[in-house]
């Protein structure tokens, strides 16, 4: 997708540095030779190693799409020391090689808060720089909003995603609006059945990537991909105007969640830089999911802090 134009659009040309663990070298380089068949014109580069130093040196965007996933048995504490170890190296890394502006998009889960370690140990990039992705989610609420009204999803718009890409977030359509023949309207009036919006909607957009594991037996792929592009596209060029997405990002204390905590905020992007779409109203059954998710995460920072000491 980034070699065809999809993450920083069609006349960006792109060094692509793809990064691995020893045993997946062999595989690592069958990919490199695979985007080199592919003869995309974007394309002015490969690099494919397995030394983080290499990977990370010079790079203007880093997806950071590797993690320790949780194995049956595994204790939650197990998990985030696994995690914490590699964020923190990485971060290491990403802080003494890459460019003074680059861009963080940390994908592996648990997403926000691989991405508070790595902003604790990559003090030299910006804050606002060091994001994690929860477009996934927000797309997934955009494409649930699309079936229910029979509407094409692109006429869909600012729905939000708070708080942590968990099974506690916070799918959010309260907001959101739909292009009609008769112009623009709200998602709320036009479904006859309001409930749907407290219920259902909210748990299968939570649950989505589960039932995709169940199904395939793999979590998510192209959706997955497809997220990370559109997140670094539009913070890059630009959300269009009248449209928020979705994005974890460094907290500054807006609408009450803690100052420091990667928390997903529905966001508008231009020249590069992000801001928190601020004066929505919160009814008070969204104030008590976002205090959830709020609540998980400020937790999930205490595990992961704990596994530093």
């Amino acid at each position: 997708m980034i070699a065809r134009g999809a993450m920083l659009g069609a006349d960006q040309p792109v060094i692509l540095h793809l990064l691995d663990i020893p045993p997946a070298a062999a595989a690592l380089n069958g990919v490199k030779m695979e985007l080199v068949d592919a003869a995309c014109p974007l394309v002015k580069g490969v690099v494919a190693t397995t030394d983080v130093a290499e990977a990370c040196s010079g790079v203007n965007i880093a997806v950071m799409v590797g993690g320790f996933p949780r194995k049956v048995g595994m204790e939650r504490k197990d998990v985030m020391s696994r995690n914490v170890s590699i964020y923190k190296d990485q971060a290491s890394a990403l802080e003494q090689h890459a460019a003074a502006d680059c861009k963080v998009l940390v994908v592996a889960n648990p997403a926000n808060t691989n991405a508070l370690i790595l902003k604790e140990f990559a003090p030299s990039i910006p804050a606002h720089n060091i994001t994690s992705l929860t477009r996934l989610d927000h797309n997934r609420a955009l494409a649930q909003i699309s079936e229910r009204l029979n509407v094409d999803v692109s006429d869909v718009k600012n729905v939000a995603i708070w708080g942590n890409h968990s099974s506690t977030q916070y799918p959010d359509a309260n907001h959101a609006i739909v292009t009609t023949n008769q112009g623009e309207r709200p998602v709320p009036e036009l479904l006859a059945d309001g409930e749907w919006l407290r219920g259902e909607f909210i748990k299968v957009v939570q649950e989505r990537g589960a039932e995709i594991i169940k199904a395939r037996k793999l979590s998510s792929a192209m959706s997955a991909a497809g997220a990370a592009c559109d997140h670094i596209r539009d913070w890059v060029l630009g959300t269009p105007k009248g449209r928020w997405v979705s994005m974890g990002v460094h907290s500054d204390g807006s609408y009450g969640v803690p100052s420091g905590l990667i928390y997903s905020f529905p966001v508008t992007c231009e020249m590069g830089q992000w801001n928190v779409v601020q004066g929505l109203h919160i009814d008070e059954f969204s104030r008590a999911k976002m205090e959830a998710t709020t609540k998980e995460l400020l937790e999930e920072k205490a595990l992961a802090y704990s596994c530093l000491a």
